[in-house]
């Protein structure tokens, strides 16, 4: 009787599972807009097997393909038909509803689930399901989300306990919101919480206190977690790696990865992107390349990444024609290059005067099939500005235009800008019109070249008018656009008015404070209209908001005093006097930035202001960071 009834049960389920399979495959997006992708008559008098009715595994059979799927429609429908007719419903079907929203990025409607679990579903959900939704908030950038769902969960009404899960997630969070002290008594909590911290754990407290730019704490926690018993991951290394090269302390870096060797971690292609990206960065590409051949003689295949990092690193410090050599090995060891890559290189070879480099650059480029995109086009555009062939670049845009690919602003402000620089005010004014008829004109960048262009073309009432119409629309001008206002005030004589403008600016907060150049234009009209007292006046503004004096800001008074009083030792005395005033600040690099200065104008320093600036150069912390340097300087043989 007993074999009897298994067999019996077997084709049972035999023939529900091939029911299932009829109904689970119907898609949405074949049958009929009225059409349910469930019959109903598949689940009527199902017989009652303990907790469970035959045909709740159906249901769960549908939400599982559903949410593969990702058709929420169907997941909702197969719900309310399962809450219709009181079937059980389990934490499984959450988590996998949960996953799907997460997929189609609607985490709202998982946390209204969630909210609904226990009270309409009679289902407890557990910190598995909690660790589901909070994840697909994470996911979709909604941080601030995630920590109130965080806290009203977890911390205030204790619905669920977390495990280690949990607080990777959390941690990650407090450390996006940039909570990073919050993320440490977090962190810290976890062992009162029976939660011992994996490598993921430190992993991420690491990344947030180097994005913080606390790499010293990163580095204890390092040996922490080494002292826990909690062995770090080549990934937790990087971590570190990749904070130091940021902040350009490529000797402890290097330490670091010594450690990593130590500890029996071969570093890996991230460690070598990264130690490259930060040799780059501190302009050691001669070292950067070193390593690109050590990392392959260690075996470890250099990627795009590696061959763009170093070709950007060359091209910045003015080596295009290395990084166009760099280029050619990248291709001969069979990888396909970017057109990133490629735009870096025009780019470079226009800024240092290299037209015709950059155009053979172009043309070998499309005879390789590498299609033009808006980046490419932008910087052919923009270099062929450079070299004042606006007429040539508008071209291009016409060509750019016909194959689809639509102008930015980027590339309408360069148009402008080279129109403006021929002195061509009139088509650079079209330009601006085609800008506005494809709604470019909110941007800022448009708004700062068209400012300046008017100005330094002697436009200023059309230039103010265009001022005022940015402000009626309530669009906030860039520094930029100030400063070229400012300019071209002064420039007219109103230094008055240039004032005023200033004074707006310094009003607007940070975001506005104004620059050196900026300072620069100010102190340049108040000098030419003899109000040195009030130069004077803003020079101490400057220095009380922070802003260091340069080259520029020296020959301008220099000159004035000069012309004045007549007398050198004046000049000598107000620079002295500048180096006092930005040692007594604590801004001993600017100091030194005026003492080259005076070294230039062949004006020898006092004996007490060499003193006092040798003084804080030599400090222990300053001769060990010069020490560091020198290291670094012999690092990567």
């Amino acid at each position: 009787m007993h074999l009897g009834a298994a067999i019996t049960t077997s084709i049972r389920k035999q023939q529900l599972v091939s029911k299932v399979r009829c109904f689970s495959v119907i898609s949405p997006k074949t049958s009929s807009e009225n059409e349910s992708p469930i019959h109903h008559d598949l689940f009527k008098s199902g017989q009652k097997l303990g907790s469970f009715k035959v045909g709740d595994s159906t249901f769960y059979s549908l939400i599982e393909n559903f949410a593969k799927t990702c058709d929420l429609s169907s997941l909702e429908e197969v719900f309310n038909q399962m809450k219709h007719e009181k079937r059980v419903f389990i934490e499984k079907n959450f988590i996998l509803v949960f996953k799907a929203y997460g997929k189609a990025r609607n985490s709202s409607k998982a946390l209204d689930l969630f909210d609904k679990m226990w009270v309409e579903y009679q289902c407890r959900p557990t910190v598995r399901s909690f660790n589901t939704v909070i994840n697909a908030v994470i996911q979709e950038g909604n941080f601030d989300k995630a920590l109130e769902f965080y806290v009203s969960v977890v911390v205030q009404s204790k619905q669920v306990s977390p495990n280690v899960l949990t607080y990777n997630l959390i941690l990650k969070v407090l450390c996006k919101l940039g909570l990073i002290d919050r993320a440490i008594d977090s962190f810290r909590e976890m062992p009162f919480k029976k939660c011992t911290p994996d490598v993921f754990t430190y992993c991420t407290l690491m990344d947030g206190l180097c994005k913080e730019d606390r790499i010293d704490e990163a580095v204890c926690l390092l040996d922490e977690m080494q002292v826990e018993g909690c062995f770090p991951s080549a990934v937790t290394f990087n971590v570190l790696i990749n904070g130091l090269c940021k902040k350009g302390d490529l000797a402890r870096a290097s330490k670091v990865v010594d450690n990593m060797l130590l500890k029996g971690c071969v570093p890996n292609e991230v460690t070598y992107n990264t130690l490259i990206h930060g040799l780059c960065l501190k302009g050691k590409l001669d070292k950067a390349v070193s390593l690109l051949d050590k990392m392959v003689c260690d075996k470890r295949v250099p990627n795009d990444v590696t061959y763009s990092t170093i070709i950007n690193g060359l091209v910045k410090l003015g080596r295009t024609g290395d990084g166009a050599s760099v280029l050619v090995s990248m291709e001969e060891r069979g990888y396909k290059v970017n057109p990133y890559v490629y735009s870096t290189l025009i780019s470079g070879f226009f800024k240092e005067k290299m037209p015709d480099e950059a155009l053979n650059m172009w043309k070998e480029m499309i005879s390789k099939g590498c299609k033009p995109n808006i980046i490419l086009y932008g910087a052919l555009i923009d270099g062929l500005c450079r070299e004042m062939k606006p007429d040539e670049a508008l071209d291009v845009l016409i060509e750019m235009e016909k194959t689809g690919c639509k102008p930015n602003a980027f590339v309408y402000s360069s148009l402008m800008k080279g129109y403006f620089d021929t002195s061509n005010v009139d088509k650079a004014l079209d330009v601006w019109e085609q800008a506005k008829a494809n709604d470019f004109v909110q941007n800022e960048v448009c708004y700062s070249v068209l400012i300046n262009g008017l100005c330094n073309n002697g436009k200023l009432t059309e230039a103010l008018t265009v001022w005022d119409n940015i402000l009626s629309k309530g669009y906030k001008p860039d520094v930029i656009a100030y400063s070229s206002l400012i300019h071209g005030l002064c420039n007219n004589g109103s230094v008055e008015e240039g004032l005023k403008l200033f004074n707006q600016m310094l009003c607007l907060g940070s975001g506005f404070e104004p620059d050196i150049v900026t300072y620069n234009i100010l102190f340049n009209g108040l000098c030419k209209n003899g109000c040195i007292s009030n130069a004077i006046d803003l020079l101490n503004c400057m220095l009380d908001r922070g802003c260091d004096p340069d080259l520029v800001t020296c020959n301008i008074f220099l000159k004035t005093l000069k012309e004045q009083v007549n007398c050198l030792e004046d000049g000598s005395e107000f620079l002295e006097e500048l180096v006092v005033r930005l040692y007594k600040r604590k801004r001993i690099a600017g100091a030194c930035k005026i003492i080259e200065v005076m070294l230039q104008k062949y004006v020898v320093p006092k004996t007490s202001t060499w003193e006092i600036v040798i003084r804080e150069v030599c400090k222990p912390k300053k001769i060990r960071a010069a020490i560091d340097r020198c290291w670094n300087n012999l690092y990567v043989q």
